[in-house]
């Protein structure tokens, strides 16, 4: 099967250069990777015009992120290229730890049935980039995607941005109400306004290398600590599309980044690794462990999102993922602001739940490189002793870490979401709503839409005169019985992005109205 094959977008000379109108957008964004890219789709869908300018004019080089959980899945098919993505990846759900030369023990994370998209697919970010792209095709007047199209400079006020921009054919200026910084862990839009990370940097350096060979192993997550063939170091394994296999190796802290990637370094150690079959090499870099973030990411008009925001250790898949529920949560509360539906204080929830998902995705990635790359005799010690418990001890396999797999983050007792007492079977404020199949090849992620609703679960009582559409799910429709048992009889204000907002059962039409306002940053 032949390997993916690089495409040059063709790139146009902007209206600014080309004698068009000059106008103001209501959104620019910089960067056209998966979450800039998602964004623009998410924000084109909520009826939103945005620009979107990159330097380059192809899709990201080499597979970097391939890892994509559950929930990012189902925010793809919500923006419409989650059909393709499953068609193309390589599901997988099961994953084996091994020490040394002894397997220690295996997990399956498939979720409960009922459910439209798997645990994980891996999938290259070259291919996710094309469907974005491809799916951008879908909304000419409302996205206008600039290849060629370098940021230089920036500048922001109350009002507004201005920002600079060089192609092949000049430079120009253009203004946006918004404008969003999708520009990765090297963000111009973060050095144009003085902004560092702050957090831990480690010095360990790990390879990681897409292999393209005929191979029988499975469609698992395979996880090595000391293994035989890279004695002393830690390894990992993963099956992608095009017959392309994901693998890292660990180097440790004093290894020489040019001299590493050098093939006559690679080869060896992949071949030690997989055996004398034939194999070539597709893609190599070699990179150290970050886990840190910006103190905010709101800045007046300037809101960043993924790696330009938070950048995080890949094993666990939690910076790709963590980029696209970035978008996820921004796209429609920047939407109901830019149409006079919420004020500009909603912006402000980006801010505080996004921070939070990033704390928490940090905290298991900085967990995961301590164990996997022990400082101390004490603590290889008690590596050792965990990862001999765990062959027969569930109780050990808890405290084993070779990256804590990416899971979405819960937003209870944030500001958006209306408190409700605990109640055993239904779900609380701030929780991800959980799919369910319904009838026939119908899922009940599908049927929310992309803006506020009711969702009323069994016999439950709707008020009159709420004004959001009303979701109903009977045992008419439910003949699994997957929603009642994950929701309970109950009724819901959902919002846009699939999270609880308010549990309303037995409220007013007076409660669901001042539910919504504070969903949409109204609270005084």
């Amino acid at each position: 099967m032949a390997r993916y094959v690089t495409q040059r977008f063709e790139v146009r000379t902007p209206p600014e250069l080309g004698g068009g109108v000059r106008r103001r957008y209501p959104v620019a964004i910089v960067g056209a990777g998966p979450v800039g890219l998602a964004a623009t789709i998410d924000l084109a869908l909520h009826g939103v015009p945005s620009v979107v300018l990159d330097d380059n004019d192809v899709v990201s080089v080499g597979s970097r992120a391939i890892c994509w959980s559950k929930r990012t899945l189902e925010i793809f098919d919500r923006l419409g290229i989650g059909d393709r993505m499953l068609a193309k990846g390589v599901t997988w759900q099961v994953g084996r730890l091994f020490h040394r030369d002894r397997e220690v023990y295996a997990f399956d994370l498939q979720p409960e049935p009922g459910h439209k998209m798997p645990a994980f697919i891996n999938l290259q970010q070259y291919y996710v980039e094309q469907h974005l792209v491809e799916r951008c095709a879908d909304f000419p007047e409302l996205i206008d995607l600039r290849w060629k199209n370098r940021v230089t400079g920036l500048e922001s006020g109350s009002d507004g941005v201005r920002v600079q921009v060089e192609t092949p054919e000049g430079g120009y200026a253009i203004e946006a109400d918004y404008l969003l910084a999708c520009d990765g862990v090297r963000s111009t839009l973060r050095r144009a306004l003085g902004l560092d990370f702050i957090g831990q940097a480690f010095e360990e350096r790990f390879l990681i290398a897409d292999v393209e060979m005929k191979a029988g192993f499975p469609s698992e997550r395979w996880f090595w600590f000391e293994p035989p063939f890279h004695p002393g170091q830690s390894a990992l394994l993963h099956k992608q599309p095009d017959d392309i296999y994901r693998i890292d190796l660990q180097l440790g802290p004093d290894a020489d980044p040019e001299v590493e990637r050098r093939p006559e370094r690679v080869i060896p150690r992949i071949r030690a690794m997989v055996g004398d079959r034939p194999f070539e090499l597709d893609w190599v870099s070699v990179y150290s462990f970050q886990c840190r973030r910006l103190e905010r990411f709101v800045h007046g008009r300037v809101i960043f999102l993924g790696d330009a925001a938070h950048v995080v250790s890949p094993f666990g898949a939690r910076g790709g993922n963590g980029g696209i529920q970035d978008a996820d949560n921004l796209a429609w509360k920047l939407a109901l602001v830019l149409q006079g539906e919420a004020p500009p204080a909603l912006l402000a929830s980006y801010d505080e739940e996004r921070v939070r998902a990033a704390d928490e995705n940090i905290l298991h990635s900085a967990r995961a490189t301590r164990f996997m790359t022990p400082k101390s005799e004490i603590e290889r010690v008690f590596r050792a002793a965990v990862l001999d418990l765990a062959a027969d001890h569930a109780f050990a396999r808890r405290l084993v870490n070779s990256g804590r797999l990416s899971l979405p983050c819960a937003l209870g007792g944030l500001s958006l979401q209306t408190p409700a007492e605990a109640a055993e079977g239904l779900l609380a404020p701030g929780a991800l709503c959980p799919d369910a199949q319904l009838e026939g090849d119908s899922f009940l992620l599908n049927q929310l839409g992309g803006g506020f609703s009711l969702l009323a679960v069994g016999g439950v009582v709707v008020p009159e005169g709420t004004g959001l559409p009303v979701l109903r799910l009977g045992a008419d429709c439910d003949p699994h019985g997957f929603a009642a048992a994950r929701y309970g009889e109950a009724l819901y204000l959902i919002r846009p992005d699939q999270h609880v907002a308010a549990r309303l059962t037995g409220a007013s039409a007076a409660e669901v109205q001042a539910a919504l306002a504070r969903a949409k940053g109204e609270r005084s």
